[in-house]
């Protein structure tokens, strides 16, 4: 018999829908594969627009939200909304099949406000912590104010009201502890690790190139705090000297329309391609095609803190990288990657072609990327430690 056999684990995810949060359905697939059921509330977005489905056993519950918020009112509205289908639709839930665990993936920190009402059956509540909100609140407003001291409270909050907590890093695992006073024998690091039969290794296809002899390739959200408005300034430097290389930029967001307007405006449209959401089959032939990969995320405390996913699948798929150099982004790189100086866009425009012009260099720093994937940071390792964790929440009391 499997470990979690006839145990229930409700999932919920605001801020993005599943399967598409690789996170979330890496977490979820493992607790299936111990036996587990688990069923899933996340947001309906472009692609996943089904408001029941099961994918490989697992029941996933979408509910509508409005437009991709900004401004206060905006996310007002958004998490109030959220919260609402949240709550109705984990009862809907336990009534089903009664659950014994709520998993909340922040942001933002409100789903303690569901999880509270199910601890009086019993249920325990896991704070998987993703972002930290009140610095990416720093980051999206250079302020502090009235609603970072909300978000701090929400934060603390959160983490009185869970059982156990999640560190995605353990800058991550600090805050928990200084800050949400979460005993650290409650706390685990468990980061978001590649899974290598997601990210294959394809031979490229020289159609995402455009004619060009280089491409340099990005992954992630499109907003503030990502710093694609600092790479286009790294591509104007570029281009001025140079006509061979070219850009594309995978993801959606907030920022997107956006950020494509000031590519027209520096006369950038023929260098950059925006490509938005797309499956995961195209994310992975246009990654393949690129001879590097870059990371321009802005020099915030929140990015310092903050391991991004997007590092360890560029290094999945053998690929060297350009970043600011940042505190988690190096400790999950390291060798694979050329730091620029931290909101240098001239510095991060010369370590690109440094790095595009030496072949020796990039094949070494390919290598030690894949390796560095295959020993240490795949999900392979991180679902042992979740196994044991979910060990831990289920069975001790």
């Amino acid at each position: 018999m499997l470990p979690f056999t006839n145990k229930h684990v409700l999932i919920i995810v605001e801020n993005l829908p599943v399967p598409f949060d690789r996170r979330v359905w890496q977490e979820a697939n493992t607790l299936k594969d111990n036996g587990a059921k688990v069923s899933i509330i996340c947001p309906k977005m472009k692609g996943y627009t089904a408001s029941y489905e099961v994918i490989d056993s697992i029941e996933i519950y979408r509910h509508s939200l409005p437009l991709e918020a900004r401004g206060a009112a905006g996310y007002l509205l958004e998490y109030s909304v959220a919260l609402f289908w949240e709550f109705i639709l984990s009862w809907k839930i336990f009534f089903k099949k009664r659950f014994h665990v709520i998993h909340g993936c922040n942001p933002p920190d409100l789903i303690f406000l569901v999880a509270i009402w199910f601890k009086i059956f019993g249920v325990k509540y896991v704070f998987d912590h993703h972002d930290i909100n009140p610095e990416l609140y720093i980051a999206k407003y250079n302020k502090k104010g009235f609603f970072y001291k909300v978000m701090l409270m929400c934060e603390r909050l959160t983490f009185a009201t869970a059982n156990y907590s999640i560190a995605t890093n353990e800058s991550y695992k600090e805050i928990a502890v200084l800050r949400g006073k979460m005993p650290q024998d409650k706390i685990q690091v468990i980061r978001s690790g590649p899974k290598l039969d997601r990210l294959k290794l394809l031979p490229p296809d020289n159609h995402y190139k455009r004619g060009r002899k280089y491409l340099v390739g990005y992954v992630g959200v499109i907003g503030e705090q990502e710093g694609i408005d600092l790479l286009l300034e790294s591509i104007s430097f570029i281009v001025k000297t140079r006509s061979d290389i070219q850009f594309a930029i995978i993801g959606g967001g907030t920022d997107l329309e956006k950020l494509k307007q000031l590519t027209t405006l520096m006369k950038l449209n023929e260098y950059v391609d925006f490509y938005g959401r797309v499956p995961d089959d195209l994310l992975v032939a246009i990654l393949n095609t690129s001879d590097i990969c870059v990371n321009p995320d802005k020099p915030t405390e929140m990015n310092n803190l903050s391991t991004m996913n997007k590092i360890m699948e560029y290094m999945a798929l053998k690929k060297p990288i350009v970043q600011y150099d940042l505190k988690e982004g190096r400790f999950s790189a390291q060798d694979a990657s050329l730091y620029a100086k931290c909101g240098d866009t001239v510095d991060f425009a010369v370590k690109i072609t440094e790095l595009i012009d030496n072949n020796e260099l990039r094949a070494k720093m390919s290598e030690y990327a894949y390796n560095r994937v295959l020993t240490v940071l795949s999900w392979d390792y991180e679902s042992v430690k979740l196994t044991a964790f979910y060990d831990q929440v289920l069975f001790k009391r």
